[in-house]
């Protein structure tokens, strides 16, 4: 018993992540703890909008039944929402050389692999179609939404061959993914977002004009929310922008300031058009993460429902 705890923390520990062999191990071992005690998967609920009715069954919420048909057709049915469907989920992992900094033992992208594989397990558990595209400047891969068995270790593979490339445009890849998603479903969208805000965020009203469901995992190292440095540093982009160096001392209120700016402009863009935004510090236990978000998406759920 013992044994299994150690192992437990162990893989779902940021600062040994990167140490281990397999993501499938890890996104097994984080679900499995995710969903201990629980009777369905906590992401069963990305949309409330109705669907369609099905027979009473025994066993049927009474508060679920429509009592319209009942009214005119003297038998039971109960309504379905979109959320109780089958959905194609789309995870679009952000490889840009950005997303390769780390100031602990693991990256922002080894971190979003972490979480994109978790959840691909979660959705592929409970018979939904999970599919990913790994992208950079353009999509460097592609792997279709679907249930079949072997999906999740296509993506697993797909996941663990991704390797930092520059340079990033979030913005084509979401319009390029409105364009070619025609079935409305789930977007999950793994970045550290350093792009041109005005396009990411026009993206987003692209696909959220297509119907589409859509999570922002916000993915940032503690340094960059933080700005920790001390004495003299020299700071290089990691996407060609050149160097600078300076004393972090001097420049840390500007650069907090500017950080929390972005921060905010990015959350308040998807709370207006409706889209979860999810601000991701690869510090944080990944079960820490996952499960704050998938208790905020049961809350939601059960606030429109009542």
């Amino acid at each position: 018993m013992a044994k299994q705890a150690q192992v437990s923390l162990r893989y779902l520990n940021p600062d040994v992540l990167q140490k281990l062999e397999s993501l499938h191990v890890i996104a097994r071992q984080v679900v499995e703890g995710l969903r201990v005690g629980t009777h369905r998967s906590p992401l069963r609920g990305f949309s409330t909008e109705f669907a369609h009715h099905r027979p009473y069954a025994q066993g049927d919420e009474i508060r679920r039944l429509d009592w319209r048909i009942y009214g005119r057709t003297e038998r039971y049915f109960v309504k379905l929402y979109e959320a109780e469907t089958n959905f194609d989920a789309h995870l679009l992992l952000d490889a840009s050389s950005s997303m390769r900094y780390g100031s602990g033992n693991v990256s922002k992208l080894e971190y979003a692999k972490f979480m994109a594989a978790s959840l691909a397990y979660l959705i592929g558990e409970q018979s939904d179609a999970a599919g990913l595209a790994v992208f950079d400047a353009e999509l460097r891969s592609y792997i279709p939404p679907s249930s079949a068995a072997g999906v999740i270790g296509r993506i697993e593979s797909e996941l663990e061959k991704a390797q930092p490339v520059p340079r990033t445009n979030v913005a084509s890849i979401l319009h390029e993914f409105a364009r070619r998603v025609t079935r409305r479903g789930v977007v999950m969208l793994f970045s550290d977002l350093f792009d041109n805000v005005d396009g990411f965020i026009k993206g987003l009203n692209h696909l959220r004009f297509r119907k589409h469901n859509i999570t922002v995992f916000h993915t940032l190292d503690p340094f960059e929310l933080e700005f920790p440095f001390t004495g003299t540093c020299r700071f290089k982009g990691l996407e060609n922008d050149g160097e600078i160096v300076t004393q972090p001392a001097r420049v840390r209120e500007l650069y907090l300031k500017e950080v929390q700016k972005f921060v905010a402009e990015i959350r308040r863009a998807c709370e207006r058009i409706q889209v979860d935004y999810v601000l991701v510090d690869t510090s944080r236990p990944l079960d820490e993460t996952l499960s704050t978000y998938l208790l905020s998406q049961s809350g939601r759920i059960a606030v429109k429902m009542q």
